[in-house]
């Protein structure tokens, strides 16, 4: 139900290093790296980071209380770090401290934790500590950060105060915890309204290193007296030379270009201005580049001196560490501080009618960077069925409260929005994609993570004439759902789902603690109660009871918010070809003009201030700085390599894979068919043949009506805790532990759900009919679809060109490569658009395809079936019989004989992976190409195969790259470059390596960065590499290993390493390799580079492509092979 994705510090990725057997946190999700943030400390945008949101949606777990509609009781919370701690009943007295003041004192049911409040009373700062039975421990410490501008202060500073601190001496002590600890999480992010530092790890030790490095650096940052950490993180002036231009850079500066790069952030950016035209909400917090060069130091240093004080903080703790020890730590920073009465309440912005209010009316139009081939487009309009990429989009906002709202009320509000736009089937959500307006419905919805709550919606993808059909669409929506209600059913679907996910309180590799911590701080950062952002039990019986007694609660509050609510503003955005130029020459002639104003010796000033800035940022830390920053040891490590409980067995033919694991009475289940018995071209269908599965509805069967998409979705939501339909694609790892050809590959497609324990039929019922009832026949939403995939894709592609360089650079090495750019890399954009015309001018044509597609999976060789079950002991045993009857129930295989046993005929035989290699790998070869799309920074990859299948790695080589990422390209990429992330990754499975960088104002520079990397390396000897950096190194490494898992992720990753035979004493062997690492690694993984023959692929605008071909040439070079993609 609930997917949360974080940019932690140590893997900001999200796609771990490539090591050869990633770590379980990595490989939970296997997430798109379309969405992820690069190696960068903050998840700031223009707005709260949606992950905000779905963990305080899905932060709540009851101890005892049955779920809505399956009538099953859930037992204690399951633990992803089981700890021995218990939590102390409320008979014992809590911990005192003769600095804190004792406020409060309760158990939080939902969640079988303690929490205990207090204020400290020199500083006045306050403290909640939760006493949980979780080893994965959290610290957090939160200040309100109200902007009154848009220069971006409070993203700077959360930047900027981890660069070193009054204790800790080094430049970057963060980079240095990245690199040698066991951190679970570790990062900033800014809100509109406040900014957060949390850390987390399940080692003691570890945990506190973290908590003082946090704590000093916010508290006492050296940014406050170093001017230089503001030009480097926030912006400066640039010139080498007399005669260069001016340039002007800054890691959150070209951070936040990126973002006004993307059309969906920039239209976020409009709504909430325009919502909240009089308080701080109606600032970017994030920065506007237009405004960002004004922010000075002397400003800089007033922002952290006015809120950065322990009285306008909120502090955390959580997990079973002791509480003692806490305050003792927190009273040793807080002490020197005397308590003051802080100006940072958050104003309200009145709820008011925006049409008499605005002199614009409430229709905003604004504008985004389209590129010359959408302008092209645009032209199309007109023609039939045309999804023009540069079309307008449109999105409806309202302000919702005032007040804040109460318990019932802000869970009644949460279940109207899944009602509303939780799901394909949800009614408004629904109305905008059916009415074939727009390709892909926006808005997402209620925001609540403020302290007023917002909702949205609307498309993009609209012509013209139909912008003024969309705003009426909405309101003629709300008005019928206002009058009629919602069907029962619906609530049903809705109310169980919500109440199902509030009930397992599982966070994926996100900690728990910190979902805790924001849900808390929802309400404790405006002086409201924090327990009231945790509990949920009372208002959620006071809901049921009203929905049972007749109260129409979903029609009132409709009107109440949506209809009769004047605080509302439609914002369209158009598309402009002209806007990326002109935004270009405005820079550029800007920046002359200033320059054209300097004295020869303001110039002079600026070019020493540039060496200046180059060379303290070129400095390396003396062995005095590093040696202030608290660490591990070796001798903190476990030398054992974490096992996960896998039981197999054959069972009617197929695999069954069994994990007992806490899992609070909860069944997850995962059915995997094999995909390789496909054709290699029809693999790029893979993607619409999963979406169509749950979305399409299921066609007539044997004693069974048809049913639509929305009686789907419903039964989906009512019956279990979520279905859901994805890949998953391996290399097979040979048995001698040598580099793989990435050539065998295990892909399958698997159903995933979950259900409570007692109804296990129910999960394998609906994943039955899904696979073999989906109605193929189903054009209209299947258009949808594809238009949605369509819009999406061409989105990402503009924010995050890294993960399709990515993509692109594996394509001609592997298999494994070659399908992944097939099927979501630039060359899917392009399979997308014939399916989208084959779906149009030759429907039976496609549905034949997805109907061959799912005989072949139903047929294909039952031993390549895996059903894969993670549960309690006793949940385990009660979905037997559901199992049983599943297997029995599929369509007959053909490798199962009469007597149910397996016949000559194997998965084996029947695989199509030999021509996968023939068809896929020759569609792709190694050459530098730079892809067009309209955007201000760059994305700029390079890599290629470093190891030849065959060849033998060590674990070392994880080491060396990971200290390459965080070291070396940190500092020359990120630091010296500007870019927000520069990275690297590596896969000892098949050997390619890679580097990338991310929204980066560099292009030919970053390549010339890449190339000095094996130099580097090369040069870390015995005299250079300090034996504290060579640990520093080995501990980080071990840390990617051994991140906490869920029970679900538990399971799936116990089935991964069987399905591409990762034997545990290959773990072992890696980890022990990763111990074992010396200096001479480094210095030998830098003779490797040194020989890479790699390729470039870059995503830039026209103009820095095509000025970097002209350099390129002058030099004699070959440039980049230009391709118009969007």
């Amino acid at each position: 139900i609930i997917i949360v994705i974080i940019n932690s510090g140590s893997d900001c990725e999200l796609a771990a290093y490539y090591n050869r057997y990633p770590s379980a946190r990595s490989m939970k999700v296997v997430p798109s790296l379309a969405i992820t943030m690069s190696l960068a400390r903050g998840a700031s945008t223009l707005s709260t980071p949606s992950f905000v949101r779905r963990a305080m949606t899905n932060r709540r777990l009851s101890a005892t209380t049955a779920s809505a509609s399956t009538g099953a009781t859930l037992a204690a919370p399951a633990k992803s770090s089981p700890s021995t701690f218990k939590v102390p009943p409320m008979t014992v007295a809590p911990a005192t401290h003769p600095a804190f003041e004792l406020m409060r004192d309760e158990m939080v049911d939902e969640y079988g934790v303690r929490t205990t409040l207090y204020k400290h009373t020199k500083s006045g700062a306050e403290v909640l500590s939760v006493m949980a039975a979780d080893e994965n421990k959290v610290f957090g410490i939160t200040f309100r950060t109200p902007p009154s501008d848009s220069t971006g202060v409070p993203h700077i500073l959360e930047h900027s105060v981890l660069c070193g601190s009054r204790k800790f001496k080094s430049k970057e002590p963060f980079v240095e915890l990245l690199k040698g600890s066991l951190q679970t999480f570790l990062n900033a992010f800014t809100y509109p309204d406040r900014t957060c530092y949390p850390v987390a790890s399940c080692n003691l030790k570890d945990f506190y290193n973290l908590v003082h490095v946090y704590l000093d650096a916010v508290l006492h940052p050296r940014a406050m007296v170093d001017p230089l950490v503001l030009k480097q993180e926030g912006w400066h002036y640039e010139i080498e030379s007399p005669t260069d231009p001016l340039t002007l850079k800054g890691v959150v500066y070209n951070e936040m270009k990126g973002v006004y790069s993307s059309p969906d952030s920039l239209l976020a950016k409009v709504a909430q201005e325009e919502l909240f035209p009089s308080n701080t909400y109606g600032v970017d917090s994030g920065g506007d580049p237009l405004n960002i060069p004004d922010l000075t130091f002397d400003g800089f240093k007033a922002f952290h001196g006015e809120f950065y004080h322990p009285s306008n903080s909120r502090v955390f703790f959580y997990g079973d560490d002791s509480v003692p020890q806490r305050l003792e730590l927190l009273d040793s920073y807080l002490a020197e501080f005397d308590a003051i009465a802080p100006r940072s309440a958050v104003a309200i912005q009145p709820v008011e009618d925006m049409a008499a209010t605005k002199t614009k009316g409430n229709r905003i139009v604004g504008r985004f960077p389209a590129s010359d081939l959408q302008d092209q487009q645009q032209q199309a309009e007109g023609q039939e069925g045309a999804a023009v990429a540069g079309q307008h989009m449109v999105q409806v906002n309202w302000l919702l409260n005032e007040q804040p709202f109460t318990g019932k009320e802000q869970l009644a509000i949460s279940l109207l929005d899944h009602l509303l736009m939780g799901t394909s089937a949800a009614t408004l959500r629904k109305a905008l994609t059916d009415s074939g307006l727009g390709n892909e419905v926006i808005g997402g919805g209620l925001s609540d993570e403020l302290s007023q709550a917002t909702f949205s919606a609307g498309l993009k993808g609209v012509k013209p004439e139909d912008v003024e059909k969309v705003e009426a669409l909405v309101e003629s929506v709300l008005t019928n759902f206002a009058a009629n209600g919602p069907e029962a059913s619906a609530v049903e679907a809705s109310m169980n789902t919500v109440e199902f996910s509030l009930r397992e309180f599982n966070t994926g590799s996100f900690p728990k603690g910190l979902s805790f911590m924001l849900g808390a701080m929802s309400q404790w950062i405006y002086d409201r109660d924090p327990l009231d952002g945790l509990r949920f039990e009372e208002p959620l019986q006071e809901l049921k009871a009203d929905l049972a007694s007749g109260v129409p609660v979903f029609s009132d509050l409709v009107r109440k918010l949506l209809l009769n609510n004047a605080h509302k503003v439609t914002v369209e955005m158009v598309p402009d070809s002209g806007l990326e130029k002109a935004q270009v020459a405005e820079e550029t002639s800007r920046l002359a003009a200033i320059k054209a104003g300097m004295s020869p010796e303001d110039i002079e000033t600026v070019i020493a201030e540039t060496k200046k800035l180059k060379a303290a940022q070129a400095r390396h830390d003396s062995p005095e700085e590093l040696a202030t920053i608290p660490s591990l040891g070796l001798e903190d490590l476990d030398p054992n390599q974490l096992e996960l409980p896998n039981e197999v067995s054959m069972e009617h033919g197929a695999t069954v894979l069994r994990h007992e694991v806490p899992s609070n009475g909860i069944l997850y289940a995962d059915v995997g068919f094999d995909l390789t018995t496909l054709d290699a071209s029809e693999l790029p269908l893979v993607k619409l043949f999963s979406r169509c599965l749950t979305s399409t509805g299921l066609k007539k069967a044997a004693g069974e009506e048809a049913v639509d998409e929305v009686a789907l979705s419903r039964r989906i939501g009512s019956t279990t805790g979520g279905v859901g339909v994805s890949t998953f694609t391996g290399c097979v790892v040979p048995a001698d532990g040598s580099v793989a050809s990435g050539d065998e590959l295990v892909h399958k497609l698997f159903v995933r759900g979950k259900v409570v324990g007692s109804k296990p039929e129910a999960l394998f019922g609906v994943a039955l009919d899904l696979v073999t009832r989906a109605d193929f026949g189903n054009q209209k939403r299947i258009l949808e679809m594809l238009k949605e995939s369509k819009s999406g894709m061409e989105a990402s592609i503009v924010s995050a060109g890294h993960a399709y360089a990515s993509t692109r650079l594996s394509a001609p090495h592997t298999t494994a490569g070659a399908l992944g750019e097939v099927t979501g890399g630039v060359a899917y954009l392009a399979v997308l658009k014939d399916l989208l015309a084959q779906a149009e001018n030759d429907f039976p044509a496609l549905q034949l395809r997805l109907e061959n597609m799912r005989d072949a999976l139903l047929t294909s060789p039952r031993d390549s079936l895996v059903v894969n079950l993670s549960g309690d002991a006793a949940t385990l045993a009660a979905c037997q019989p559901a199992v049983d009857h599943f297997l029995q129930a599929l369509p007959a295989a053909l490798s199962v004989d009469a007597s149910g046993g397996v016949s000559s005929s194997s998965s084996s035989s029947s695989s199509k992976l030999g021509s996968w290699k023939t068809e896929l790998s020759s569609k792709f070869e190694a050459k530098d190409e730079g892809f067009v799309v309209p955007t201000q920074v760059n994305y700029v990859g390079k890599g290629g195969r470093l190891y030849a299948p065959g060849e033998m790695i060590t674990g070392s080589a994880s080491v060396v790259a990971r200290a390459l990422r965080t070291g070396y390209l940190w500092d020359t990429v990120r630091v010296m470059g500007g870019a927000y992330g520069g990275f690297c990754r590596f896969s000892a499975l098949t050997g390619t390596f890679s580097y990338l960088s991310y929204r980066d104002p560099n292009l030919l520079g970053t390549l010339d960065y890449y190339d000095g990397s094996s130099a580097f390396l090369q040069g870390q000897t015995e005299a250079v590499l300090t034996d504290e950096a060579l640990a520093q190194a080995i501990i980080g490494a071990v840390g990617d290993l051994d991140g906490p898992l869920g029970p679900d992720a538990k399971g799936f990753e116990a089935m991964r390493r069987w399905l591409v035979r990762e034997s545990p004493e290959m773990r072992k062997q890696w980890r022990s390799e990763i111990l074992a690492t010396t200096k001479q690694d480094f210095v030998a993984f830098g003779d490797k580079l040194a020989s890479l023959q790699g390729n470039s692929v870059v995503f830039s605008s026209k103009q820095a492509l095509e000025d970097a071909n002209q350099a390129l040439g002058e030099k004699q070079a070959s440039g980049f092979e230009l391709v118009e993609l969007l």
